[in-house]
């Protein structure tokens, strides 16, 4: 009894921590969002009508929409996320994508996926490339074209260009929907009481408020 018991809790344990890994397995080969509900699709993936798969084609399946850089901000990024909501073809199938441009002196600032893990695949050009782990240690190298780093999930992560030359990152995620967190935003865009920042950080509401300006009206930066 007590064997059986334990081979049940363990067999439970393993399952749960599988699921809890990345996005639900699907149930059938693949699920193009119908168009009709396309409201819902944007923020509620997980109960989407399928299209017929009778009416479904192989355009379905592609996506052109990252043959060329997006629009850089002011800190010299560019990001194209290439998830259901954009390309249909990828919904219930637990993955999604980025390209990422960095110009000379750009930098992808400090953030994490709360629920993905992301490999970045450098397409052309040399980035410094790292990640803070939860003892706060930081895991940072430059990497260039042909190379590939890891960014466990939930870990801030960054990436800054090197050189004269401009960069391009493929990054892909084990999630459909990774989400993203940009730490500046988080501190001093989401409305987090002056008071609590003045002592946490130690910078006057002066400098508070400089912060909150930036991120409303961003400067740009000096080329390095």
């Amino acid at each position: 009894m007590f064997p059986i018991l334990g081979f049940m809790l363990s067999t439970l344990s393993l399952h749960i921590l599988t699921a809890s890994a990345s996005d639900p397995d699907p149930l059938q080969d693949f699920c193009i969002p119908n168009t009709e509900f396309s409201s819902t699709r944007t923020t509620r993936f997980n109960i989407v009508t399928c299209k017929n798969p009778k009416e479904v084609s192989p355009e379905d399946f592609v996506f052109s929409g990252i043959k060329s850089p997006g629009n850089f901000s002011d800190t010299g990024f560019s990001a194209i996320s290439v998830n259901p909501v954009v390309f249909p073809g990828l919904n219930t199938l637990g993955m999604s994508l980025v390209r990422a441009d960095l110009k000379a002196g750009g930098i992808n600032a400090p953030h994490f996926h709360p629920r993905a893990t992301e490999i970045a695949y450098v397409v052309q050009g040399k980035v410094y490339s790292g990640f803070v782990d939860s003892k706060n240690r930081v895991f940072a190298k430059i990497i260039e074209q042909g190379e590939v780093m890891v960014f466990p999930r939930g870990l801030v992560h960054f990436q800054m260009k090197v050189g004269k030359s401009p960069a391009t990152i493929l990054g892909s995620f084990n999630s459909q929907n990774p989400g993203t967190h940009k730490i500046p935003n988080i501190i001093f865009g989401s409305g987090v009481n002056d008071e609590l920042l003045e002592k946490a950080f130690g910078l006057s509401l002066e400098q508070i408020s400089v912060m909150r300006r930036k991120l409303i009206f961003p400067k740009k930066q000096s080329k390095f």
